[in-house]
């Protein structure tokens, strides 16, 4: 492998070229993912400058038929950006290509580099006047091309969609370093397939995406967030309902939490001071972007929630009054998975489901795992205005989380995941699938679906260099 590792040594520059062999390094950083399941070995770290240098990355691990780990932020939550431990895969990190090239405000759109950290993104726009609306919880350390690569989802999209509904072009590399120069920014083009969408998603199995050109949208007029208390999930479903009738596109955000996961925040965090949650089961976090006015949007939110209480659907409600207030609401919303794992190791699911089956579905898998494993814990929130929960589970109170996770993780999934299949949803709603999920994927998808996968990965990918064992194996 020496030969190769001097290759890349002269596309990219010594410096960036990471071994092993240099006792002075770490690579631990590139190495361990985010939650810290799994820790590999690279041949090398590789951080290229420009698409080109991508390119002949690519084509060199190619002769070689050494495998390609993208990654981006390294922020994943489905071991989908780290090494095995074999010591024979390139990490090719995208951090050194974090620029935004262009922004066409006739156009409505950005250009910006796959190694760009989502937040910058959302603040260049923001000084030129415009909304990037892809908001999540690691927005200041994840990545434009690890957004597009697992089809992030986020806060908002409810509105706006995931990152796919987002994206209008792509520059990729393909597994044989071929550059797709694909920016055009058109809203129609029907010359073919949409090799766009066939990228998104595919969390670096098919090609590397090293630009994107994403949608903006004009900054609303004011943007207010509520707090509100409800007494069943059928009730927080009702709200949504109501929400989508009175608010339009100006409903922005809908989340819902419940009261174990919102009690650990208190626990852990208490210096953010949770509302409503001490005497109810559920809260839901709203948020109503409007383009005329502050009075109109409020006047809004006021008769929305004048009217779930009347219908008995909401028994509590704050609005801010602030946007430090409506931070501080969203911080809350955003420090639960910190404070789950401040509570110990937990078993983590990233489920969508219909939305109108939901209040079902968490009934009964509560009822399901609750008498499987007594006393165990579910720290339940996330998206309900898209139909996506973060049902995790933690050890009864006072159990060993390592011991618990070893002994019940599989059969936890297994039980959650034949629940979801059951409701028609899917086992992965915006993390993706990663190695995590790889070998649970042909029992909850499709085979014809999973035949086609693994035509397209073979044609595209037919040494399977490219981030093999995720997603779909071959």
């Amino acid at each position: 492998m020496s030969a190769l590792l001097e290759t890349l040594r002269r596309i990219c520059g010594h410096a960036n070229v990471l071994t092993h062999d240099d006792p002075q390094t770490d690579l631990s950083a590139w190495e361990q993912d985010w939650r810290k399941r799994s820790h590999g070995k690279a041949l090398a770290v590789v951080r290229p400058a420009n698409v080109q240098e991508v390119a002949d990355v690519v084509k060199a691990c190619a002769k070689e038929t050494v495998s390609i780990v993208p990654q981006g932020g390294n922020t994943g939550l489905v071991v989908g950006s780290v090494p095995d431990e074999s010591g024979q895969q390139v990490v090719l990190s995208l951090q050194r290509m974090n620029k935004v090239r262009s922004l066409d405000a006739a156009n409505l759109t950005v250009v910006a580099e796959a190694g760009c950290i989502l937040q910058t993104v959302q603040d260049h726009v923001e000084k030129a006047g415009y909304l990037f609306p892809l908001s999540l919880a690691a927005e200041g350390s994840c990545t434009l091309g690890g957004n597009l690569g697992t089809n992030a989802g986020g806060t908002q999209v409810v509105r706006f969609g995931n990152t796919r509904e987002l994206c209008l072009g792509l520059e990729v590399v393909t597994a044989q370093g071929e550059i797709w120069h694909g920016l055009s920014g058109l809203r129609k083009d029907n010359t073919g397939y949409d090799l766009r969408n066939l990228m998104i998603g595919s969390e670096g199995t098919l090609g590397i995406i090293t630009a994107a050109c994403m949608k903006l949208y004009p900054q609303p007029a004011a943007q207010l967030t509520a707090w509100a208390a409800v007494p069943s999930m059928e009730a927080a479903v009702s709200l949504l309902g109501l929400a989508h009738e009175r608010l339009g596109a100006g409903l922005t955000g809908f989340e819902v939490m419940g009261q174990f996961a919102l009690g650990l925040v208190d626990k852990h965090h208490p210096h953010l001071r949770v509302p409503l949650f001490k005497d109810t089961p559920w809260c839901v976090l709203l948020e109503n972007s409007d383009h005329e006015s502050e009075a109109h949007a409020r006047e809004g939110f006021e008769a929305l929630m004048e009217a779930a209480m009347e219908n008995g659907w909401v028994s509590d409600a704050v609005v801010a009054e602030s946007l430090a207030q409506a931070k501080v609401l969203w911080q809350i919303r955003e420090t639960i998975p910190l404070a789950q794992a401040d509570e110990g190791l937990n078993i983590k699911h990233d489920i969508s489901i219909p939305v109108s089956l939901i209040p079902q579905f968490v009934a009964e898998t509560d009822a399901l795992l609750q008498t499987k494993i007594p006393g165990i814990r579910l720290v339940n929130f996330g998206h309900l205005g898209d139909g996506n929960l973060h049902y995790n589970v933690q050890a009864p109170q006072g159990a060993d989380g390592a011991v618990f996770l070893r002994e019940h993780e599989d059969e936890v999934n297994t039980w959650v995941f034949d629940q979801v299949k059951a409701f028609n949803g899917s086992i992965s709603a915006e993390h993706g699938v990663g190695s995590l999920k790889a070998d649970k994927l042909p029992h909850y998808k499709d085979p014809t679906a999973l035949a086609m996968m693994k035509a397209i990965k073979l044609a595209l990918d037919p040494q399977n260099i490219m981030n093999p064992g995720r997603v779909i194996k071959i």
